[in-house]
C-alpha cells in the first residue's frame, strides 16, 4: 500500500550535508535519539498545557518534520559510522512510541475533538507499530507496511493541528481521525498478512 515511508530514500539523500557534519563532530546515533524524544516531550507538555494557543497547533506540522528528519539521521548515522547497537535499536523503538504518545494525546483536550475515538486511534497505532516489530518474532523483517505508518500519521496529525487551528467544525476533525483509524486497523492487517508471507529474501530496512 501506498506510504510516505517509500520516499525515505530520497528524504535521506537531502539530509546527507548534515550527516557529515555530525559524523565529523562525533555526535552518537543515540544522542540524536535521547535529543528527539526530549523534544518531543517538551513540545507535547506545552501542547497540552496551553491548548488554547494556536501558534502551538501551528507550529506542529513543522515539528513533525523536525522529528522525522531526526528519526532518519539517527539511523544513518549508525550505519554510517558502525554504531549500529541492540541498545540503539531497542532506543529508536521506544523512543518512537514515548512520543507519539506523548505528542498526540494532547489532541484530545481540544474541545471539538471527540476524546475516546482520539485515544482510540492512539490506542490503534501503537497496535500497528506493535504488529512490525512482531514480524520479527516470525523470523520477517521488521515491518513499515502502510497505509498508515509513523510518517503517515505524523502528516495526519500535522493536518489536524493546522485544522485545529483553522477552527474548522469538529466533523472534519474526526471526520479525520476516523479515516486514520479505518487505515491504522488496514495497517495492521498489511503488517500481520507481509510477516506471514515472508520468504527471507527481502533485507530489513533502516
Amino acid at each position: 500500500m501506498p506510504s510516505i515511508y517509500q520516499f525515505k530514500p530520497r528524504f535521506q539523500q537531502l539530509l546527507a550535508p548534515i550527516l557529515t557534519k555530525l559524523a565529523a563532530w562525533r555526535i552518537s546515533p543515540n544522542q540524536i535519539t535521547i535529543f528527539t524524544i526530549a523534544l518531543s516531550l517538551v513540545y507535547g507538555l506545552l501542547l497540552a498545557l496551553y491548548p488554547g494557543n494556536s501558534w502551538l497547533w501551528v507550529g506542529v506540522p513543522f515539528f513533525m518534520l523536525i522529528r522525522m528528519a531526526l528519526n532518519a539521521i539517527d539511523g544513518m548515522l549508525a550505519n554510517a559510522t558502525g554504531q549500529k547497537t541492540r541498545m540503539g535499536a531497542l532506543l529508536n523503538e521506544m523512543g518512537d512510541q514515548i512520543s507519539d504518545v506523548t505528542l498526540y494525546c494532547p489532541f484530545a483536550l481540544i474541545a471539538a475533538i471527540s476524546a475516546p475515538l482520539l485515544v482510540l486511534v492512539v490506542i490503534i497505532a501503537l497496535l500497528a507499530e506493535f504488529a512490525g516489530v512482531l514480524a520479527v518474532c516470525v523470523g520477517a523483517t521488521r515491518r513499515f507496511d502502510g497505509p498508515m505508518g509513523k510518517s503517515d500519521r505524523a502528516a495526519c496529525f500535522g493536518l489536524l493541528a493546522l485544522l485545529i487551528a483553522s477552527e474548522v467544525a469538529p466533523i472534519w476533525l474526526n471526520g479525520l481521525l476516523g479515516l486514520m483509524l479505518c487505515l491504522l486497523v488496514l495497517t495492521i492487517f498489511n503488517r500481520l498478512q507481509s510477516a506471514l508471507n515472508h520468504d527471507g529474501s527481502e533485507q530489513p530496512k533502516q
